[in-house]
């Protein structure tokens, strides 16, 4: 998973050696089989032809893979930093309709204003407050003009038993990054970084705590 400069490098799975394990956790703890395809309807949704979209912490590839599947048409990008990671992604079926880069959420490898849509996922609870205005300014800088932001990532929980839930995977993933999910304030992090229309369109109960699918809009 793509971390900004100024944070300790982390893998998708919080640990390296997790890695191969990453997407099976997932599908087992966090609904993914719900909100990956709510997730993929929203970026897609609009989309232009010939349209240009970049996941940023893409780690083994599952939604980049599953983008270029829906919209053959479309330029997808995957960055990630983590060379393990987008080894697995490149070995998997479909992965030869995604073009793979290697690069961090703080200094993305991309020219300013090429790219109609960014997505995060599962990404940014792992930076700490620099990193999350790091990558999402670095998000507004590669987003052309009426582009839009997607993240799903954790919001603030729901109820006691969600709040438990959450803290538990504090303890696994660190307080540093998840403390503004657990206050609600990652809506706040997306406006500071000059995105308007800050919605929150999905949430989610899992495993772990409330899931939130976000949206804004490049102006």
């Amino acid at each position: 998973m793509s971390s900004a400069t100024t944070d300790r490098y982390v893998p998708a799975a919080g640990r390296a050696a997790f890695t191969g394990a990453y997407d099976a956790v997932l599908a087992l703890t966090m609904r993914e089989r719900r909100w990956r395809p709510l997730l993929a309807e929203a970026v897609l949704a609009g989309l232009p032809a010939s349209a240009t979209v970049v996941e940023v912490g893409s780690g083994t590839g599952t939604l980049a893979i599953a983008l270029a599947g829906a919209r053959p048409d479309a330029h997808i990008l995957g960055v990630d930093g983590d060379e393990h990671a987008q080894a697995l992604a490149q070995r998997t079926r479909g992965a030869e309709r995604v073009e793979w880069r290697h690069g961090l959420a703080g200094e993305l490898p991309l020219p300013d204003a090429s790219a109609d849509r960014v997505v995060m996922s599962l990404l940014l609870h792992h930076l700490g407050p620099a990193g999350k205005r790091a990558a999402l300014t670095e998000a507004h800088r590669v987003l052309r003009p009426g582009g839009r932001l997607h993240i799903a990532d954790w919001g603030r929980p729901a109820d006691p038993l969600m709040r438990a839930a959450f803290f538990a995977l504090q303890l696994i993933d660190g307080f540093d990054g998840t403390r503004d999910h657990a206050a609600g304030r990652l809506p706040g992090f997306v406006t500071d970084a000059d995105f308007t229309g800050v919605q929150c369109h999905r949430r989610l109960h899992t495993v772990w705590g409330s899931l939130e699918l976000l949206r804004a809009v490049r102006t």
